[in-house]
């Protein structure tokens, strides 16, 4: 697992640098694999009382959105038992629910997780290691079964 702290200082600023030391050094050791586990602690004071999960936040949310624009494959290198529902609620419209905890807006998803799928795929083949069976796990983790022949459109 490889932790990145993410405090109140950074996400008011927009600043990622705590991010872009994690990852550009991941990046140069090439370690770039679902096996690194990524996660983010959020070190973010909230007000006593306030009852809103940290992706409802806005300025949080605002933070994933800018570092999801710098690194769009990013979602592979998460920990997908955790991390990854967290950082797509960051990403995809979404309630809680008391009995089901993260409920996403299921088109938003859908959405979301074609665009990754495309996305990571691209970086995949411009770095010589496509994976098609490591995108369809982390597709699973999101509850999508993708068919392997969207791959081989994909080329």
């Amino acid at each position: 697992m490889t932790l990145i702290n993410v405090h109140r200082e950074c996400i008011d600023t927009l600043d990622l640098t705590p991010a872009k030391v994690t990852i550009e050094k991941l990046v140069q050791q090439g370690q770039l694999s679902p096996a690194i586990g990524l996660q983010f602690a959020i070190l973010y004071d909230r007000a006593l009382g306030d009852p809103r999960e940290f992706s409802e936040i806005p300025e949080i949310r605002l933070w994933f959105v800018r570092l999801d624009g710098v690194y769009p494959w990013l979602p592979y290198i998460l920990d997908w038992r955790s991390e990854l529902a967290r950082y797509t609620a960051m990403l995809v419209p979404h309630q809680f629910s008391p009995q089901d905890g993260i409920v996403y807006n299921p088109e938003a998803l859908e959405i979301f997780l074609m665009g990754k799928l495309f996305i990571i795929w691209d970086w995949q083949k411009q770095r010589g290691e496509t994976n098609s069976e490591k995108l369809q796990q982390m597709a699973l983790a999101l509850g999508f079964e993708v068919d392997r022949g969207l791959f081989s459109l994909l080329g």
